[in-house]
């Protein structure tokens, strides 16, 4: 897969985030179906154009990401239902900051955002996430010390994606 070269201006932050809760509440509305799945994170793309790709994800107990920025995009998640834990590396301090995201909580960050995001609750919980441009590739980091360390880089406009064997590589 080759990047995509965007034909119009991104998102701006504030649009990401009123998107996000926008769909938030058509899910919440039943505009949406939504599935679980314990054995991998269910997921679907709502949206998908030159400016924007929006998904619906939902997350299943102890289901989460592993350490990752979004290869260059902006982006934007609304929790729908249930609670989810992000981890966020913040430079200049150089640690993984966690935060509790409730339902009804909005994320907007910029190209260069590296977090985690898992439920670590016993609940399902459900969040839209969009992606301006739209996502094109993924990077993967590990934290050793007070080092964020980029572990593999992969081509995907699919946020749900296998990600390489990160244990190999670390």
């Amino acid at each position: 897969m080759s990047a995509r070269r965007p034909t119009v201006a991104p998102l701006s932050l504030a649009d990401l985030a009123a998107l996000t809760s926008t769909v938030a509440d058509e899910v919440r509305a039943g505009l949406h179906e939504v599935h679980a799945d314990a054995q991998s994170r269910w997921h679907v793309r709502l949206r998908c154009d030159d400016q924007v790709d929006v998904w619906l994800i939902s997350w299943t107990e102890d289901q989460g990401t592993q350490l990752h920025d979004h290869g260059g995009s902006s982006g934007a998640f609304t929790v729908v239902s249930g609670e989810l834990s992000e981890a966020v590396w913040t430079p200049g301090a150089e640690v993984l900051a966690e935060s509790p995201r409730s339902a009804g909580d909005s994320v907007v960050f910029g190209e260069h955002y590296v977090h985690d995001v898992r439920n670590v609750q016993g609940r399902t919980a459900v969040s839209v996430h969009a992606y301006s441009p739209p996502l094109s590739q993924m990077n993967y980091y590990d934290v050793d010390g007070h080092q964020l360390t980029r572990l593999a880089s992969v081509w995907t406009d699919d946020p749900e994606a296998p990600a390489p064997d990160l244990r190999a590589a670390s």
